[in-house]
């Protein structure tokens, strides 16, 4: 439209100076239109201006307000204009999905039908306040949540905040407001988590406490405040240390940095061992803890567990007590035990023995002294003669298994040899023997236990092991004895039940501890069995003799 008033006013001009260019106008006509001429310009020009400038601000104000309709619309929060009766007049689509109410139904309308009968009166009287404040917009209801109604009757929490403007010369009030249902659920349950929370530490028998970056205390539990005779009120925001022997403080300083910096979520605190707490009345105290770390934005804080153990130290300190008394116990009977067993072996080697020896002679004599007897004398005498033999050699063994004499008399390595030897003629198995080039010269005691070891050894192996190949090996140097016996026969399974007639690997344990050494048992059906004792040479001090 604006072009077309402007074609027809330039067409209008030229024609103006055509009918000038024409003789036949008069010459005060045409010297009046020479000087309007340019008027009509410049007055051409300022209405064009006018009018292009009216159509832009039109075409952007429409612009605008489709851009602001848009927004409306697409926004995820409900918006909601009222007039200055409290009419609705802007309802957008998330206020729809809110309130449950098609925009048809709702513009117009009070907007006293979004909000519950008992708070009709408080709203429009705030509302009105507001109007008349200046203020371009707050936050409605302060921190707490409105109350919002929807077309089915529910009422849902809400949080809003109102603002104000004028438009063609009326004021119009818009309500942003969001759904809080969800996030005041979020902040029960996390209410509820904490309770549940504070009362499952506080129920907790271990000590809880958790420090800051400072090392100021920021939680501490009902055992906490019991394992240190310290009030909660009192502890909270006091330092750790407080509850740390001087001695350990630095120390324990260096080891929170040390551990902040590891990045492990969690560990025990001063490794395999016990450390130390101070309650409040300076008496000191073991306990076991462990630590862990917790990021929260750019503050860390430090949760240390913590279990006081002065009875189960005191227990423990009984118990290695009453195990070193069992030891000695132990050690004692079986020195009793060795030194009976070496007494009987001696009598019936140098005793019943020689007495039975005396006898044999006897019935020699009395074969080549008296006249030449009868068969049947003859063979009494050649069945006694057999049955002396037969209890001489029984008495050697029973002798041996006592004590081995060879033990006493010639040492250690001599009565090993003489015991593979035996076992090898008796149970006709391969046995190898392996010795030290140097002499064994052991204590007593651990001389006794390393011949008892074998000899219990091999006495399983021999009744249980169906083996073709033995061996065994003692090793000697300034600090320990290593024997090891190991066969290939049938093996068993390690974690089986022992029998409960079966002592040999008893003893071979029980003898390396009474020595403050260790025995290793391994095997596995099939397999064959290694039987490793090291006993300490330094234990021969304290060690029982024999």
């Amino acid at each position: 439209m604006l072009k077309i008033a402007w074609l027809v006013l330039v067409m209008l001009v030229f024609g103006l100076l055509a009918w000038l260019a024409n003789a036949r106008a008069p010459e005060s006509v045409r010297a009046m239109l020479i000087v309007a001429l340019p008027v009509i310009a410049v007055v051409a020009f300022v209405l064009y201006r006018d009018n292009y400038s009216r159509e832009s601000l039109r075409r952007a104000l429409q612009s605008m307000q489709a851009r602001a309709s848009g927004f409306f619309e697409s926004a995820m929060d409900p918006i909601i204009s009222i007039d200055e009766d409290q009419r609705i007049v802007l309802f957008n689509a998330a206020a729809e999905a809110a309130f449950r109410w098609p925009r048809r139904a709702v513009l117009g309308q009070p907007v006293d039908m979004l909000i519950p009968e008992r708070f009709h009166a408080a709203h429009r009287a705030y509302v009105s306040e507001f109007g008349k404040t200046g203020v371009t917009s707050r936050r409605m209801g302060g921190l707490n949540a409105l109350t919002g109604l929807r077309a089915n009757g529910e009422q849902f929490p809400i949080e809003a905040s109102i603002s104000q403007h004028e438009e063609n010369g009326r004021k119009l009030l818009t309500i942003v407001l969001r759904d809080a249902t969800l996030r005041m659920r979020s902040e029960d349950l996390l209410s509820r988590s904490e309770g549940r929370l504070r009362a499952i530490l506080d129920s907790a028998m271990d000590g809880i406490i958790t420090v800051d970056d400072q090392q100021k205390i920021v939680l501490f539990n009902a055992a906490a405040e019991k394992m240190f005779g310290c009030p909660q009120d009192q502890a909270m925001g006091g330092p750790l240390s407080w509850f740390i022997p001087d001695r350990f403080r630095s120390a324990h300083a260096r080891h929170i940095e040390q551990f902040a910096t590891t990045g492990v979520t969690s560990r025990r605190m001063g490794g395999a061992r016990v450390v130390t707490g101070l309650r409040r009345n300076g008496e000191e105290f073991p306990i076991d803890a462990s630590i862990s770390q917790l990021t929260e934005g750019t503050a860390k804080f430090y949760t240390v567990i913590l279990r006081d153990v002065s009875e189960r130290i005191r227990t423990l300190e009984s118990l290695a007590r009453s195990k070193e008394e069992l030891r000695q116990l132990a050690s004692a009977a079986i020195s009793a035990r060795e030194h009976e067993q070496k007494r009987i072996a001696r009598e019936l080697h140098d005793e019943l023995a020689q007495s039975m020896s005396a006898l044999k002679m006897d019935i020699t004599l009395i074969r080549t002294s008296a006249p030449a007897p009868d068969g049947v004398l003859a063979k009494r005498l050649d069945r006694m003669e057999g049955q002396i033999d037969a209890t001489i050699a029984a008495m050697r063994r029973i002798a041996a298994d006592l004590r081995p004499l060879l033990l006493d008399d010639l040492g250690l390595a001599a009565a090993l040899r003489s015991l593979v030897g035996e076992f090898r003629r008796q149970h006709k198995v391969q046995c190898e023997l392996t010795l030290p080039d140097e002499d064994l010269d052991l204590p007593v005691a651990h001389a006794s236990a390393v011949f008892r070891i074998v000899q219990e050894s091999l006495t399983n192996i021999g009744k249980h092991a169906r083996a073709t190949r033995v061996d065994v090996t003692v090793a000697i140097d300034d600090e320990k004895v290593d024997v090891k016996i190991s066969d290939d026969g049938v093996g068993f399974a390690t974690d089986a039940p022992r029998k409960a007639d079966s002592y040999g690997l008893l003893g071979v344990r029980e003898r390396a501890f009474l020595l403050g050494g260790e025995a290793h048992v391994t095997s596995a059906p099939g397999l064959g069995t290694r039987v490793e004792v090291h006993l300490p040479v330094a234990a021969a001090a304290t060690g029982a003799s024999v």
